[in-house]
């Protein structure tokens, strides 16, 4: 146990002065007492008990004043909380489809719409990042619990190149495998030429959903145009038992697009993305629909851990010392007929 403010345990020598200033005013109070006779020893004794019980009321006194002072010094320890615990990687394409308008005003804007709120509904408890994917995947907020840290890395993706939609899993899946691994993943530098193994380097497979504390949630219009093969890297998340929660953003009708002084047709492609989640044994969801996306949650499987914390007592000592104090007084009051 340490203390915020140790200077305050100081104060546990006032408390035996304070019994030694009490004693000289009790034998004060007794002389003066004595000094009306035997009527006045009897007046001052008589409500006094005699024995242990007399002590009682002194003792609970002491106690609570000798607690509080612990509770002035802030202390605090490490306790064992129990806490519900889950990643969710949000991965969103950032292709240049997205910058299509069959959504309102844009996809880009309604999937940041749709994750936001997303991110605004889950618990102290779950850790969540984003992945950023078009021609390539790239991790744009690694996981935290701080909601407002990932809204502002949501709110800083844009419209970019082409689409491959295995590169969003992949980058996706190592932000999984960096943050289960905590601070025993290295990286290559020159004095290991060798580097470990990749965090997304082939596992030994186990049924696809099984990894039930981390989901991936997949915003996307669907279109392919990159390699590798998307159905691949689902595959690859399905063997490490990742669900692959599908969103679909915009239209099955599509809409025409000017990228770049060309005219390109650009529509949802549903069966990809369902076919996506199938193989992760995830849901596929539309993005229009708010409320489908919002029971996403329900179907994370949090793990309960226990997770040591540096917690502060006060609150503690100070209602155990409080009712100390109030013991004290009551007894005094029915035993001594005062207070103490």
């Amino acid at each position: 146990m340490s203390f915020i403010w140790p200077p305050m345990l100081l104060c546990v020598v006032l408390i035996p002065i304070g019994l030694l200033l009490y004693r000289v005013l009790e034998n004060r109070r007794r002389r003066r007492l004595a000094t009306y006779g035997g009527a006045g020893l009897a007046l001052g004794t008589t409500r006094r008990p005699m024995g242990v019980r007399g002590r009682i009321p002194g003792v609970l006194v002491v106690c609570g004043l000798t607690v509080m002072t612990f509770a002035m010094a802030r202390p605090q320890a490490v306790v064992g909380l129990p806490q519900q615990e889950g990643t969710v990687i949000l991965a969103f394409d950032v292709s240049g489809s997205m910058a299509a308008t069959d959504l309102k005003p844009t996809r880009m804007e309604a999937a940041k719409v749709a994750a936001k709120d997303f991110v605004a509904r889950q618990p102290s408890g779950i850790t969540i990042g984003v992945v950023a994917f078009s021609d390539s995947g790239i991790s744009v907020q690694r996981p935290t619990k701080d909601q407002n840290t990932v809204i502002s890395a949501i709110d800083r993706l844009a419209p970019q190149r082409g689409t491959s939609v295995a590169q969003g899993i992949l980058a996706s899946l190592k932000a999984i495998a960096v943050q289960e691994a905590g601070s025993s993943v290295d990286y290559y530098t020159n004095r290991s030429p060798s580097p470990s193994p990749s965090p997304t380097d082939t596992p030994t497979p186990v049924p696809a959903g099984s990894h039930t504390s981390a989901v991936i949630i997949l915003l996307t219009d669907g279109e392919n145009n990159e390699s590798p093969d998307p159905l691949a890297a689902a595959q690859s998340a399905a063997d490490r038992g990742v669900r692959i929660y599908t969103v679909g953003i915009g239209s099955a009708a599509g809409t025409t697009l000017d990228l770049n002084g060309f005219q390109v047709h650009t529509q949802l492609d549903q069966a990809a993305l369902q076919q996506i989640s199938q193989i992760t044994d995830g849901t596929y969801y539309a993005a229009a629909d708010e409320q489908q996306l919002r029971s996403i949650y329900d179907n994370l499987n949090t793990q309960l851990i226990i997770e040591p914390q540096l917690t502060e007592m006060t609150a503690i000592f100070a209602g155990v010392g409080l009712l100390m104090l109030l013991a004290g007084a009551s007894t005094s009051f029915m035993l001594l007929g005062r207070f103490p």
